[in-house]
This record gives C-alpha cells, sequence and structure tokens, in this order.
C-alpha cells in the first residue's frame, strides 16, 4: 500500500510542478496585464492545491497534516481574492484589457 500512496503523492508534486511552471511561462508569454493576473491566479492556486496534496499524502496522520491542511485552506481562500482584487485595482485606475494588441474601450 505504500508503494501507490507514494506514486500518487509524486503525481500530485509533479502535476503542481507542471502548473506552477505553465504559470510562470504565461506570465512571460500573455500579451496583457489581465491575462498575466489571469494565468498566475489560476496556475498558481491549482499548482499550490496539488503540491500541498501530495505532501499530505507523504506525511501520513500527524501534526504536519493539520497544518498541511491549514495552509491549504489558506491558499483556497486568499490566492483568488488576491488576483480578483489586483485585476479590480487594475481596472478602476483605467487600465484596459487588449485584444490582437489593440486596446479595448468599455462600451
Amino acid at each position: 500500500m505504500g508503494g501507490v500512496v507514494d506514486i500518487l503523492s509524486w503525481i500530485c508534486i509533479g502535476g503542481g510542478l507542471f502548473f506552477s511552471l505553465m504559470g510562470g511561462i504565461g506570465l512571460l508569454r500573455f500579451p496583457d496585464f489581465y491575462a498575466r493576473c489571469h494565468a498566475a491566479g489560476i496556475t498558481d492556486t491549482l499548482g499550490s492545491i496539488l503540491i500541498l496534496s501530495g505532501l499530505m499524502l507523504q506525511t501520513g496522520i500527524e501534526l504536519n497534516l493539520a497544518r498541511l491542511i491549514l495552509i491549504l485552506l489558506f491558499l483556497l481562500f486568499t490566492s483568488p481574492v488576491a488576483g480578483h482584487a489586483i485585476a479590480r485595482a487594475a481596472h478602476q485606475h483605467g487600465l484596459e484589457a487588449q485584444v490582437d494588441g489593440e486596446d479595448v474601450t468599455d462600451a
């Protein structure tokens, strides 16, 4: 049974690393602020969920598992809220989205 848990945990950790890497590439490649904010928020949340899930599988039933669960809950609440707050502040300060290299105005 320990081998199955090890394989599942490494799959979760590898998936989390993959999504985190894709988020970093998205930050470099996407054209405007809002797309970059989306890439950072989604992949950061999903990557951290998968990495923490893999660590939880490795930890077993101990006090560290409770700490990892608290960290996971904290990230689930704060990461999307922070991404939304940053995008909303940018919108309120007049930063417009771009489509095909051109600014989009509100209709």
